[in-house]
């Protein structure tokens, strides 16, 4: 067996053996296999797919590829969120508080940034002296103590993960079904957690654009799950717009801080209840979601949701000042403003574009060595249904390099589109899949 073999049956649409599979697998882990094979096999499966079971096969290989974490010393049922990927989505910083007040324990793992969205890690590294990285000791007793921490893949857990995430966000390799599937429920199931929610993101500012693909995702994602004993719930939701009003890393913290206290943009507020109420459901805190949406709406207005996070920033050797003086975040010292050339209706805000635009002001990485400016992004000042005129600004772009932020402004002036009428509302939650 080789690997130009394996390129050349997948290149062909053949199945690859289970056998095939952990030779890659643990061939690329371990270095013997280097970056431009796996990049070959990485776009034959891109353009040829994965079946259903190659994907529980590669899931499989890449989960035992390091640890399995042991949570059992954990009190309660353990809950893990996660999001396929989206503009603007700070949810695991709001509604992991939420379901920790409410009692649940959240023992989250999360990633960096991928493409052009943003990664939870990178965004809690804005935070002065956070730390994502923490021995197992010390993270199952945060868990036990504050019921909520979000740490960063290790090099044990997953590592082929590790390695092949940095690689297809380089070779344009991230939206495939099977890849994304895999690679999720790798980490998720060496994770430890006893349940799962995962937010599938679906439209133009998603790796799956359509419902269809999206719902196929979570359904997936739902059966290895389950078939690995493990609660799993997938919430199919709107990913054709920024969620929310910041974009990067700093910027989303200090909006998910202001959701916590209240005062965030509506739709970030709503799906973040929505996710909560799932994630306190599958710890077996309540009867029901609608139950849990109560209770995590009751938690949002008490502030026990803001306390919980600054738990966890403290927990984790963050400055828990942040709460209440964003001073403390790192701050661009320059900035362009978008404004609009016509009047009219926003009909359409694209959130692939903001994505984009927020990576070229250099919150995202380009390439996998890239490093990542914490203080840059893009805060829109205009969403779907606002009413604008010419010269209105659209939005404000953050950076510290001029040329790429010059940029980032024409790339984000492009996703606002304009009409005479308001746009019709979209729903934010398309489906639920439930595996239990």
């Amino acid at each position: 067996m080789t690997m130009y073999d394996i390129i050349l049956k997948k290149r062909e649409g053949k199945a690859l053996s289970k056998e095939e599979i952990s030779y890659f697998v643990k061939g690329y882990t371990e270095g013997s296999i280097p970056d431009y094979q796996a990049s070959a096999l990485l776009m034959a499966v891109f353009f040829k797919g994965l079946s259903h079971d190659e994907t529980f096969l590669l899931t499989d290989a890449m989960m035992r590829s390091g640890d399995i974490v042991d949570l059992s010393s954990i009190e309660g049922v353990k809950v893990d969120k996660h999001s396929t990927g989206g503009v603007g989505d700070k949810t695991t910083l709001i509604a992991g508080p939420l379901a920790a007040a409410c009692g649940v324990s959240v023992a989250k793992m999360s990633g960096r940034g991928l493409g052009f969205t943003g990664g939870t890690v990178d965004k809690m590294e804005s935070v002065p002296g956070m730390r994502t990285s923490l021995a197992a000791e010390e993270f199952i007793s945060l868990v036990n103590r504050a019921k909520l921490a979000v740490i960063g893949q290790t090099g044990h857990i997953a590592p082929a993960d590790k390695k092949l995430y940095a690689l297809r966000d380089v070779t344009a390799t991230v939206d495939n079904l099977s890849l994304i599937a895999s690679s999720v429920m790798s980490k998720k199931l060496a994770s430890g957690s006893d349940a799962f929610v995962l937010d599938v993101k679906c439209g133009s500012g998603a790796f799956m654009e359509t419902i269809e693909e999206a719902k196929a995702l979570g359904e997936i994602m739902v059966e290895i799950g389950a078939a690995s004993g493990k609660k799993t719930i997938a919430l199919v939701t709107n990913m054709d717009r920024p969620l929310g009003r910041g974009v990067g890393n700093g910027i989303e913290v200090m909006e998910a801080i202001e959701t916590l206290k209240g005062t965030g943009p509506a739709d970030i507020t709503e799906l973040s209840l929505r996710l909560a109420s799932h994630m306190i459901f599958a710890g077996g805190a309540v009867a029901s979601p609608d139950a849990g949406y109560e209770a995590a709406k009751r938690a949002l207005s008490s502030g026990a949701g803001l306390d919980k996070l600054r738990a966890l920033i403290e927990g984790q050797g963050g400055n828990p000042a942040v709460i209440d003086d964003f001073s403390l975040f790192p701050k661009a010292a320059r900035s362009v403003v978008v404004r609009a050339d016509t009047d009219g209706y926003i009909v359409g805000v694209a959130a692939r574009d903001i994505g984009i635009a927020s990576r070229r002001s250099g919150a995202g990485r380009e390439t996998k060595d890239d490093a990542i400016d914490l203080s840059a992004g893009v805060v829109l000042h205009k969403t779907v249904g606002d009413f604008v005129k010419a010269g209105d600004s659209l939005a404000v772009v953050y950076g510290n390099d001029e040329a790429r932020l010059h940029e980032a402004a024409a790339v984000a002036k492009a996703a606002f589109l304009t009409g005479p009428e308001k746009a019709a509302p979209t729903p934010l939650i398309h489906a639920v899949i439930a595996g239990f």
